[in-house]
């Protein structure tokens, strides 16, 4: 190597600080300058092992920031560290970041759900499996931007107070997957609390019991969740006939309906 060479290699090194060398994403996939912050205060101070196993799906392009697709599948994590506890979606660049967090329980570690989101952003959903380790999955949604901070349609129109609280479900037997999927609507407004004159107001928590009383699953859920929320879960094919929904939103407003096939 000539001495010019070696000279310019080491001026490179001089000139650019040790700070800037340094990865400020957290060793993030996507890059996101956001992501150190977000699994703080998602997860705490602990690491989450970047995996594959831990599929996050969303549209290309969301045209509707107020309804924006996603599915989360962690069945990958099905045998480690004896199994899937929780799954926790947040988003990097929502000025609510926290999404919902799942216990899938006795139902398959994967759901199916839409949001709302304010700009392009990654997506997470943070897993933890029994043995207390976390797993991180992500993917990137580009979106038209500004889904947190207008109303709902029926916040608009003033419907909402009609259906609040009501359920619509329907089971679908998954041939391909082989699970018995359950498909609920719980009717409510979902409002972030960023619109002017509307504060915050949301489900906080939702569970499936069987006749017995035994939680199927619980999830809690956060102002991104999109109005009228509109969840799919999968449930194993020898899963009962009939369930309850029970649950509350922020303002005490209780959720109790049957669940029936």
């Amino acid at each position: 190597m000539s001495t010019r060479r070696q000279w310019m290699q080491a001026a490179a090194l001089i000139a650019v600080p040790a700070w800037a060398q340094e990865d400020h994403t957290g060793g993030d996939p996507l890059g996101s300058m956001q992501y150190p912050s977000l699994r703080e205060q998602t997860i705490g101070k602990v690491t989450a092992r970047f995996t594959d196993a831990v599929i996050v799906k969303g549209p290309a392009f969301a045209d509707d920031a107020m309804n924006v697709p996603l599915l989360v599948d962690a069945r990958g994590l099905n045998g480690v560290g004896g199994g899937v506890a929780r799954i926790r979606v947040a988003v990097d660049r929502n000025p609510v970041r926290q999404v919902l967090d799942y216990e899938p329980l006795r139902a398959l570690p994967m759901l199916a759900f839409r949001i709302r989101m304010e700009q392009a952003s990654p997506v997470r959903a943070f897993v933890q499996t029994r043995d207390g380790q976390w797993h991180v999955g992500s993917t990137w949604v580009q979106a038209a931007g500004g889904g947190c901070t207008v109303p709902g349609i029926t916040r608009a129109d003033g419907s909402w107070s009609r259906t609040l609280g009501q359920v619509q479900a329907r089971f679908f037997n998954n041939v391909i997957e082989g699970s018995r999927r359950l498909r609920l609507r719980v009717m409510h407004p979902m409002d972030t609390g960023l619109v002017a004159g509307i504060p915050a107001f949301y489900i906080e928590q939702l569970e499936l019991q069987d006749p017995g009383g035994q939680a199927w699953w619980r999830i809690a859920l956060h102002e991104p969740v999109s109005e009228n929320p509109l969840i799919t879960f999968e449930l194993p094919p020898q899963s009962p006939p009939a369930f309850r929904l029970t649950g509350r939103d922020n303002n005490g407003n209780r959720i109790d309906a049957e669940v029936v096939a």
